[in-house]
């Protein structure tokens, strides 16, 4: 298990210290104000360090070198609140240890936070149900490893990095009444018993005991390795487990008097660790994990081991994930919650089966070295989305099409490790590189990952823990740009214009060869579906549903949380993928963006972020889980406006879909303002969500879960289903003519009228086909739709057809009297459909396939729309939709179909090919998957459709089968 160890661990043990001495920290005084650019893809993007629960195991809470605490829901591994603490560039703000009060009101966190301004380290305490930071612990000497609340909630304990020992403090108000500072090294872990007995371990070797008034009353040299790490005491407090750092060794001990009493058997194991342990709920299991792991099926799998008979007896091995073992918890029931460095966290219950599982989403590049393939120019990259380059993909950012399971081709060349006069050696996860035989200077503790020489001989790159480093042939440093995470693969383009890094936290990153700078950066989500493409200055292309995959974190001083907003909060400005297309023609930012918007006619707009951003709303009551039994619902809720622009409309949505709420206000608070709404709610569970607009843009929405607990309706009177349905074949152009638009909406609206008697009452329908749709027909036909639909019903808005952007990207659908010179007279403007289907009362359904082309073989021209189905699917629009293609694709048709492939696919699915629990309903999220799969069958891989549904819209279901 050597080898897949020293693989697969992504560096989870890499001392704390390394980062605190040979940083270089710059001292601030205060967090930076400038926006900072953040990956947020609903889960952590780093290792995480620490996990805890609550008493009654409604929460779990998991911190992250990634720099946020994600509160999350148990049971189901829902992610619940993202509490941010201020942070800066470089390793400012990693969070390493968590804690979560006993009764679950109050959440604590620290690590590598506050030194970067104060030149000490900071503890965080927030508000659970508001997310507010509400204390700052400050003036600690080193970064902070480990967090605890007491089980009684009286105290909170801290253990700290270097030789600093531990710090108590009351939770009546934080203030510090105990400290021992008699440490050789850094606090790895500790634990307390029922009656407050706390135990630590130490990198100095030993065991600490104190009694339940924190006095030290024992200290021993542990039994086992030099290092300790995790230390648990058995639920009665007779006995403690210790896990090391470095040893496989697990250890019992006394929980009176720290003597030896026995060992677990690890006795397979040598060049691995079980760091993490912990008891079961009844003392009977002993549970532990780390670095160790063995091939399951033929693939390694990092373990957690359980015994029997408190440690004594016989064991299993019980596979969950695919880097190391960073904690353990014990559950009600004798199971475990763990995390992992990949990162990920689970629940192992107490038959020892993997009952829960949040795995990452992000590519693993580790390994790919000789895979990570790049094109003469350096646009396109291939990759793989698994450990040493599995999965492959291949990404060209200039056209920003991205493509699964391409085989290599000539175009694409590996890395070139070895030329004449180039021989750099000693590379490879090494600490010492050399260059023809003599030292290439490293930090102390940095270790080289990657390598790439250049093309022409004169210049090589190497990746490294912190750096990507580009030397001359001699050895001399010419620049070094710090990296967000390890540099697991370099490569340099054929031109030699541009280095292209493949990073540990799954980004994909483009540096001009010439001086270092950024130029490009990919996120390809692990989805193998989603991505998003930006540059430094946040000008960014993505694919459907991909934009939220980024946004930008703003400090708000050192003592309050910092605030975070998505890139679709500033689509208008910042959605450009004309500036990303000229990046590898001009290598240049700035003269991308000059061309493009010479190209578009748009005149550059200088303005900050900050002076732009949209309210900040959040929901005070009810909190999240609430129950009721009243109709009259009252919100209460507080709301900022950063920007200082006045808040014009509160919206209330129920499910996604708006209700009511306050337009026309006029509020401009100047701190917190807090209000509230009256609400008429329905009698069942549903998703409150709030959102606060102004000029620029909408917030985030602020959403909980409410739980009906009154009387059931008696009598629940079906929706009714309208559909405007929309399919052109014969244009009056007659360049513009297709096939099977007609049909597609013929049959799309045949199928749906089945449902009726079915899940709906009645299906209403308004057809347009060829020469009945016309501009003012289509206009008159979402009016139909707006003033027919009502807050019960479901409203379908199919439209195939030919769309068209016009040159600065905005998107029109042709009429079949349209005239495409005159765009604004003759076409739909985007503006009017958003506009009607995100005033609709009831859910919103939207099918579009309108990348189509007039030519006799088909094809179907390459219209854009992602910005069109990124933004009907935010979360103030909330409408669900389904594309037939992605980005630049063509959407497809067949005489042998006789219709698009993905109008084929969606009345498959609603017919019932989509039940694919075979319970007889049909959801979005179950038509989403199957009419990927029918799509990507039909047209031989050739054609993605797409999904988009709101956060705020939970899945429901379309269709039945009967």
């Amino acid at each position: 298990m050597s080898n897949l160890r020293c693989l697969m661990k992504r560096a989870c043990y890499l001392s704390v210290m390394i980062f605190v001495l040979f940083y270089n920290w710059v001292y601030a005084g205060e967090p930076p104000r400038e926006p900072i650019l953040r990956i947020e893809t609903g889960m952590h993007t780093a290792v995480i360090r620490r996990i805890s629960i609550d008493r009654d195991e409604r929460f779990l809470v998991t911190g992250s070198e990634d720099k946020t605490i994600r509160l999350w829901e148990l049971r189901t591994g829902k992610l619940l609140k993202t509490l941010r603490p201020p942070i800066d560039e470089g390793k400012e703000g990693m969070i390493y240890a968590v804690a979560i009060s006993p009764d679950g009101r109050y959440i604590a966190g620290g690590g590598l936070t506050g030194d970067e301004w104060d030149k000490t380290f900071s503890i965080y305490i927030f508000e659970r149900q508001r997310g507010a930071l509400i204390k700052r612990i400050d003036g600690l000497p080193e970064a902070i490893l480990h967090l605890s609340f007491s089980k009684d909630g009286r105290f909170l304990i801290a253990g700290l990095g270097g030789n600093n020992g531990i710090r108590i403090y009351s939770t009546k108000d934080y203030s510090l009444i105990k400290e021992d500072k008699d440490y050789g090294d850094s606090v790895n872990g500790f634990d307390l018993s029922s009656d407050r007995r706390l135990v630590v371990s130490s990198d100095d070797g030993y065991i600490r005991l104190y009694d339940k008034e924190f006095n030290l009353i024992k200290k021993e040299k542990a039994p086992g390795g030099k290092q300790p790490f995790h230390i648990s005491f058995s639920p009665d407090g007779s006995k403690i487990a210790v896990g090391y750092d470095d040893t496989p060794d697990v250890d019992i001990i006394s929980g009176y008097d720290l003597k030896s009493l026995y060992k677990a058997d690890t006795s397979e194991f040598s060049e691995c660790e079980f760091s993490s342990v912990t008891w079961s709920y009844d003392g009977m299991l002993l549970y532990a994990g780390g670095g160790c792991g063995k091939l399951f099926d033929g693939k390694p799998k990092f373990i957690i081991r359980r015994w029997d008979n408190g440690g004594k007896g016989g064991f299993i091995d019980i596979p969950v994930a695919e880097s190391a073992i960073m904690q353990i918890l014990p559950l009600k029931g004798n199971g475990v919650v763990f995390a992992s460095g990949e990162p990920s966290f689970g629940i192992v219950d107490g038959v020892g089966r993997l009952s829960l599982y949040k795995g990452n989403a992000i590519a693993d590049l580790r390994a790919q070295l000789e895979k990570f393939l790049l094109s003469y120019d350096g646009s396109t990259v291939r990759f793989g989305y698994e450990f040493g380059g599995n999965s492959p993909a291949v990404f060209d950012a200039e056209k920003r099409e991205l493509k699964i399971g391409e085989k290599n081709s000539l175009r694409l060349l590996p890395p070139i490790f070895k030329m004449e006069g180039i021989n750099v050696t000693d590379w490879k996860n090494n600490y010492n590189p050399r260059l023809n035989g003599k030292p290439i200077k490293l930090r102390q503790y940095e270790r080289a990952r990657s390598l790439a020489i250049s093309p022409d001989g004169k210049r090589f790159v190497l990746g490294t823990e912190w750096l990507l480093r580009c030397f001359d042939k001699d050895g001399n440093e010419l620049w070094n740009v710090p990296a967000s995470s390890i540099v697991w693969d370099v490569n340099i383009s054929g031109n030699g214009r541009v280095v292209v890094a493949g990073l540990a936290d799954g980004t994909i990153r483009w540096f001009r060869m010439e001086d270092g700078k950024e130029l490009l950066a990919l996120f390809p989500h692990k989805d193998k579906n989603h991505w998003v493409l930006w540059t430094p200055k946040g000008y960014y292309d993505a694919s459907p549903g991909g934009e939220e995959l980024i946004g930008w974190h703003i400090n708000n001083g050192k003592d309050s949380y910092a605030d975070f907003y998505p890139a679709g909060r500033f689509r208008d400005r910042f959605y450009r993928p004309d500036i990303i297309a000229k990046l590898f023609t001009t290598y240049d930012e700035e003269r991308a963006i000059a061309l493009a918007n010479e190209e578009s006619g748009r005149k550059r707009v200088e303005t900050s972020i900050k002076d732009i951003l949209p309210p900040v709303i959040t929901i005070l009551s009810p909190a999240d889980g609430t129950s009721i039994s009243k109709k009259e619902l009252t919100v209460r809720y507080s709301l900022r406006n950063p920007s200082g622009e006045p808040v014009t409309a509160i919206k209330v949505l129920i499910d996604g879909r708006p209700v009511s709420g306050q337009r026309g206000l006029i509020i401009k608070p100047k701190g917190e303002e807090v209000g509230k709404l009256n609400i008429t709610v329905p009698e069942r569970d549903f998703e409150l969500s709030l959102i606060a607009e102004n000029k620029y843009s909408a917030s985030v929405p602020a959403t909980v879960r409410l739980f009906w607990r009154g009387k059931k309706e008696e009598f629940i009177v079906k929706p009714k289903l309208y559909i405007l349905a929309i399919g052109i074949s014969r244009y009056k152009d007659e360049h513009l003519r297709l096939q099977f638009a007609h049909k597609d909406a013929e049959d799309f609206v045949k199928t749906m009228k089945k449902q009726k008697g079915k899940l709906y009452e009645d299906v209403v329908v308004k057809l347009l086909t060829d020469e009945r749709a016309t501009k003012d027909e289509i206009l008159d036909g979402l009016d139909w739709l707006q003033k027919e639909t009502t807050h019960k019903d479901l409203a379908m808005l199919f439209i195939a057809g030919h769309g068209i952007n016009d040159t600065a990207g905005i998107y029109y659908f042709l009429p079949q009297n349209a005239d495409i010179e005159k765009l604004k007279r003759t076409a739909i403007a985007f503006s009017d459909i958003k506009n009607t289907v995100s005033s609709l009362a009831g859910k919103v359904v939207m099918f579009a396939d309108t990348c189509h082309s007039g030519n006799v073989m088909g094809k179907r021209a390459v219209t854009d729309i992602t910005g069109v189905i990124n933004e009907l699917a935010s979360a103030e629009n909330g409408v669900v939709v389904f594309a037939s293609s992605t980005g630049r694709q063509y959407s497809l048709e067949d005489p042998e179909w006789r219709n698009g492939a993905f109008t084929k696919a969606v009345v498959e699915g609603i017919q019932g090919k989509a039940d694919l629990l075979g319970k007889g309903k049909i959801t979005v999220n179950m038509l989403d998957a199957f009419i990927a799969e029918r799509v990507k069958e039909l047209t031989k891989g050739r054609q993605t459709p797409v999904t988009t549904k709101p956060v705020t819209v939970p899945d429901f279901p379309v269709a039945v089968r009967k």
